[in-house]
């Protein structure tokens, strides 16, 4: 039992240890909340970007900073905010974690998992804005990026690191294009990071099922930003999906990433914008929505070797409305972008699909980083393609019997549309392009029959396939057509053309 000196002693020492801290907390409070907009009093010290957290549990973060009052926008439902409600700061930026435990996961644009998988158990976090790299910080595009479809690897190339637009109306397979590049990432030691913005549920599940089946969401991240949800959460998922990415790339990986779609992006910040009260400019937007991509697409870049020498390629989507590329936000990407692939629906209704539109899409960076072997094959079909179309479009209108130059032409341009024909979800890999390029390009389906093209392709895979398995493995390992591989080549279609043509005239 202790003494009464010795109770004394310890109180002396616990009072003597003891430190009083002071801790001072910003407080405001909302005056007016709607709209998932809140306005809020005081918090004087607070920082444009800043995350607030609202009595409810809800968060905002800080769009206007006026002389009384804060414009904040709201990343959870409003309904939990009320006027009077005591709001605090933070001192930090919205954060999303970042890490490989976000593989195989979907996500909501503040890093909460949404696929019922359980929770995400990651170690580290990132600001969703970051500084897009240096110039001297970049190096020049030196890698494709195949995506597995003949009529971009062969006339649209994309390199790792480059930002190419996909641009076209409503249902004309601008969402296919990157899942089916998704698809084609497998065991290419790519991270692909699929961002949804605006979409419906349904859209998204069945994106996901279409990943799953084809055994691709185990390299993919799905970040969702559904329709329903306060457009604060729209504005923020590509700055979020873009976050992830980086944190892949400054540790020397490379990543795909596919913003669906920034036209719902713009809209969103249109929306935030107006309730907002800052002034309007064309079509409403407001005067930074170039700031709005270019900050966000700038990000995307091939890391010099000092870096890591990793890279994150962006396939922004943009919807336009009836084909009309001259619009405000069409114009805005494009000039950011280093290309587009224009899907046209036109061509879409021509049941050509992928409908793109050879004489506007254009790749500015990708073609030096194209696969060789593809270079050497279909260096003149771009021009052949473009003869086709003027030449078809002029015989349509002409009496007069073509000239066998004219009409060669024809034949040629309808066999290489044809040939560019892809079904969804059925990625070809580059060797697999080079056999039926060669046969095209140099003339062994000239006498074929137009209507017996889509027989062609799969009849002729399979033959390559099974008796040519390894000049496949020869084209992968050189990157490039040797005299000694065209020569096989040459001799391999040969052999098949005798079977092929021998086997449709029996049939006849």
């Amino acid at each position: 039992m202790l003494r009464p000196e010795e109770i004394s002693n310890l109180l002396k020492k616990e009072i003597e240890k003891y430190q009083g801290r002071l801790e001072q907390v910003d407080v405001g409070s909302v005056i007016k909340v709607g709209d998932s907009i809140a306005t809020v009093y005081g918090l004087p010290g607070a920082k444009s970007g800043e995350l607030l957290q609202f009595e409810s549990g809800v968060l905002g973060m800080v769009m206007n900073l006026e002389l009384e009052t804060i414009g904040c926008v709201l990343l959870g439902p409003d309904d939990q905010v009320k006027e009077g409600d005591k709001v605090t700061r933070t001192e930090r930026v919205v954060e999303i974690p970042v890490g490989k435990e976000l593989l195989g996961r979907v996500i909501d644009p503040l890093g909460n998992p949404v696929d019922g998988k359980g929770p995400i158990r990651t170690k580290k976090t990132r600001p969703i804005e970051f500084q897009a790299p240096k110039v001297l910080d970049r190096k020049p595009v030196s890698e494709p990026l195949e995506t597995g479809l003949k009529a971009i690897d062969a006339l649209v190339p994309i390199g790792r690191g480059q930002r190419e637009l996909i641009v076209g109306d409503r249902q004309t397979g601008k969402t296919a294009i990157g899942i089916d590049t998704i698809i084609n990432q497998k065991g290419k030691d790519v991270i692909c990071i699929y961002v949804a913005i605006g979409q419906k549920a349904n859209s998204v599940a069945s994106t996901i099922e279409v990943l799953e089946k084809y055994d691709a969401l185990k390299y993919t991240i799905v970040v969702s930003a559904a329709a329903n949800q306060p457009p604060a959460l729209l504005y923020i998922a590509p700055y979020a999906g873009c976050a992830i990415g980086e944190e892949f790339m400054y540790n020397g990986g490379h990543v795909l990433i596919i913003y669906d779609d920034l036209s719902k992006h713009a809209v969103a910040y249109r929306e935030i914008s107006l309730l907002l009260r800052r002034p309007t400019g064309r079509e409403a937007y407001p005067g930074d929505v170039f700031y709005l991509h270019s900050r966000l697409l700038e990000r995307a870049a091939k890391l010099s070797d000092e870096l890591g020498g990793g890279s994150m390629t962006a396939l922004p989507i943009i919807e336009t409305q009836l084909g009309d590329v001259s619009a405000y936000i069409p114009t805005n990407v494009i000039s950011i972008t280093d290309g587009q692939i224009y899907l046209d629906t036109d061509v879409f209704y021509r049941n050509i699909r992928p409908a793109i539109d050879v004489g506007l899409s254009v790749s500015r960076v990708g073609g030096s980083a194209q696969v060789k072997a593809l270079k050497q094959v279909t260096g003149a079909m771009r021009m052949q393609l473009s003869q086709y179309r003027e030449l078809s479009s002029f015989a349509k209108f002409s009496s007069d019997e073509l000239d066998s130059a004219s009409k060669a032409q024809l034949k040629r341009g309808s066999i290489l549309t044809e040939i560019l024909k892809q079904k969804q979800f059925s990625p070809m890999s580059t060797p697999e392009q080079v056999f039926v390029f060669f046969a095209v390009v140099n003339g062994f389906l000239d006498n074929v029959k137009t209507e017996l093209i889509p027989q062609f392709e799969p009849k002729f895979l399979t033959f390559m396939r099974s008796n040519y398995a390894k000049l496949a493995q020869e084209i992968e390992k050189e990157r490039k057509l040797t005299d000694d591989i065209k020569e096989k080549l040459t001799k391999a279609v040969e052999q098949f053309m005798d079977m092929f043509t021998k086997t449709e005239d029996e049939e006849e």
